[in-house]
């Protein structure tokens, strides 16, 4: 690629993020006066962050080029071989007894030269008490969903890296159950010289397998296209990353019965704060803004910012910390520990912890490990 065309990228690349339409789809609010037009989707879980590195900065990362195995399942075209043999664990307590758990592995093959991602995501409900039509207590159930997530990805030119996932999701209610396939695909562009990330995926593009009820349409997956872009600097331990995430879809803005005043004494209804067209807060509804810091060799911090979030979760009179979300990261060399607190509401945080261990450096599978390349260590972002 060009040397001019390369400083032209990342401009490029902001300007069509501003000109880019994004839809997000809408969280459940717990404002009193309205209710929000959610559940329209089969798998929402999905939508779920899967490590506290990725809640950190807000629930979705697509650009980003740390050596973070979890990433890979954001976007699949980050996946590649100075990820080779990570394991991590994710566990998430949210929220009412609910918990969801993550495993992410990545493994490099360097015969073909093509480097492989698995995720799987657990989400347990818990038990439910089971009543029959009066009420009437007859038993107990379970709920859960699960997800299985096989990526594959390879590099183009001296930048690029493409790359595929195929997902199979499956969730249980009691007796009900259902069931579908999906695929996400990427790209990333990474320019090691002057540290800009530019990242792009569809995810969740699929069919319902089998229906939660036989006799109705296929519920519609949750299917999203995201952006991103991330930029390190070379003399300042930060980074910066602003993501996109809905860009197929414009207005996602509530449309909250409560921008309308009603005069209690003649009871009439002003509708002139909803003819307004809050194009800023439609705008800004599709971002994510995010922060990390390192402090020396071994510790980084993590801050973001979910503006749709916070809209859709803060409570007008106390917003709270709505919208935040705060992380830190630990590299003891074989292992790093992150950990990872995302705001929601008022009514509190939930808190993630994960481990990564590099296999390669943990054990060898003498002769055997040898023909498979098992301590094999790459070196990241050649």
């Amino acid at each position: 690629m060009p040397q001019a065309l390369n400083k032209l990228l990342p401009v490029l690349s902001l300007l069509s993020l501003r000109l880019s339409a994004a839809a997000a789809i809408l969280l459940l609010s717990l404002n009193v006066e309205a209710q929000v037009n959610g559940g329209q989707y089969a798998f929402e879980f999905l939508r779920l962050s899967n490590s506290p590195h990725v809640s950190a900065l807000g629930g979705i990362s697509v650009a980003n080029p740390d050596n973070d195995i979890s990433l890979a399942l954001q976007n699949p075209a980050l996946m590649r071989a100075g990820l080779h043999n990570q394991l991590q664990l994710n566990h998430n307590s949210l929220y009412a007894g609910i918990s969801a758990t993550n495993l992410n592995y990545g493994y490099h093959m360097q015969k073909i030269n093509t480097s492989f991602a698995l995720g799987v995501q657990y989400m347990n409900y818990g038990n439910f008490t089971e009543t029959d039509f009066t009420g009437n207590q007859i038993g107990q159930f379970r709920a859960a969903d699960y997800a299985v997530t096989l990526g594959a990805s390879r590099s183009y030119l001296q930048h690029w890296r493409y790359g595929a996932n195929l997902r199979y999701a499956h969730s249980t209610l009691n007796t009900v159950r259902a069931s579908a396939a999906m695929m996400d695909i990427g790209l990333n562009y990474y320019d090691t010289a002057s540290l800009w990330d530019i990242g792009i995926v569809a995810k969740n593009m699929g069919v319902m397998i089998d229906k939660y009820t036989d006799n109705n349409i296929a519920e519609p997956i949750p299917f999203d296209l995201q952006l991103g872009v991330s930029k390190r600097f070379k003399h300042v331990p930060l980074k910066l990353f602003t993501t996109i995430h809905h860009l197929y879809e414009w207005d996602i803005r509530y449309d909250n019965p409560a921008d309308a005043s009603t005069n209690t004494l003649i009871n009439t209804t002003d509708s002139n704060q909803k003819q307004k067209s809050y194009f800023t807060d439609k705008l800004f509804r599709h971002f994510i803004f995010g922060a990390e810091i390192k402090l020396g060799k071994r510790i980084t911090v993590t801050g973001s910012y979910n503006y749709l979030r916070r809209k859709e979760m803060a409570l007008q009179t106390i917003p709270g910390m709505a919208g935040f979300a705060f992380g830190a990261g630990i590299d003891l060399n074989k292992f790093v520990i992150n950990y990872g607190r995302s705001f929601y509401h008022i009514a509190g945080a939930y808190n993630e912890i994960g481990i990564t261990m590099r296999l390669n450096k943990l054990m060898g599978l003498g002769k055997s490990g040898e023909k498979i390349n098992w301590n094999t260590s790459y070196t990241d972002w050649e």
